[in-house]
């Protein structure tokens, strides 16, 4: 299968600055943009699968980036932890489309992905270029679950050192089998862009995410996700793009209550759910790249 382009843009902080990577499919030139924006420790390219799909149903017509967000895959680490957090992440989502300047602009976000489209696209007067269309929400709400926030916790920050990529596939699959079945071999496509070789001869790897993402992460409290989720709500009440909620039906992050909230109020959701799958789906799956082709490309 063809690949992505790796690219990087430069995006402002207080410490002069950091270097956002990103991965381009399909057609540089397309004016229509699909954005597709990873999970709390994960990369861009989870999409491949799915960026290949949406690339082959439509041709030349689409342009599909997939960002490796600040702190994991091939973007900088920041010197200050602080930023690791969504309103930052919304920022240098924003510079990135200031350059790419889409004329269609549709926006997948997977778990923290679909925080930071909630924060972007629930915002009023933003420029042309990042209006999103079409909102697809990945296994999360303006609720989340405080015992799956506890969850996360107990891994995040946790690099591990291992032998090699098949270890460190077994691993990761013990704190994220809840993506639901895979074969084998798409566990270990999923899991090789998540591992950076140590770099000293041994032949070993770790995982490919700044640990210190775990810094204002545990400074969270229930008091300040009640905070958060108040903020995310009304951001949510401010959608206008036609919206998908994407829900695994075991998820232990978004509750089936916030799911059925989120058809109700705003944009008013479309759901729909995966049986077999918690937190959160891969696209990966014929049925789970079908719903979104479906929708997105309508």
């Amino acid at each position: 299968m063809f690949a992505p382009t790796l690219e990087f843009i430069h995006c402002p902080d207080a410490n002069g600055g950091h270097r956002m990577a990103y991965w381009q499919w399909g057609n540089p030139a397309s004016a229509h943009v699909v954005l597709c924006v990873h999970g709390l420790t994960r990369q861009g390219r989870d999409f491949d699968t799915l960026a290949q799909a949406l690339c082959a149903r439509a041709g030349d017509q689409i342009r599909v980036i997939c960002p490796d967000v600040v702190g994991r895959g091939q973007s900088d680490w920041l010197k200050d932890p602080q930023g690791y957090q969504i309103p930052f992440y919304a920022a240098d989502l924003l510079v990135l489309l200031a350059q790419l300047q889409p004329a269609t602009l549709d926006w997948l976000g997977t778990s923290m992905g679909g925080l930071i489209g909630m924060v972007v696209a629930g915002q009023a007067e933003l420029p042309a270029y990042a209006r999103v269309r079409r909102l697809v929400l990945n296994d999360v709400g303006p609720t989340i679950e405080w015992q799956a926030l506890q969850r996360i916790g107990q891994y995040l920050g946790q690099l591990g050192v291992f032998a090699s990529e098949q270890q460190a596939a077994d691993a990761m699959w013990a704190v994220s089998s809840s993506f639901g079945p895979h074969t084998p071999a798409q566990w270990l496509a999923l899991s090789r862009p998540q591992l950076k070789a140590l770099g000293d001869g041994s032949g070993r790897f770790t995982l490919h995410y700044d640990p210190a993402l775990a810094e204002p992460f545990k400074a969270v409290s229930a008091e300040t996700a009640a905070q958060g989720e108040a903020l995310l709500w009304q951001a949510y009440d401010q959608i206008q793009a036609d919206t998908l909620l994407v829900r695994g039906a075991d998820s232990d992050l978004l509750s089936p209550a916030t799911a059925q909230a989120m058809t109700r109020r705003g944009p008013r959701a479309r759901l729909v759910e995966f049986a077999g799958v918690g937190h959160a789906p891969t696209f990966v799956a014929p049925d789970q790249v079908q719903a979104v082709l479906s929708f997105l490309l309508a």
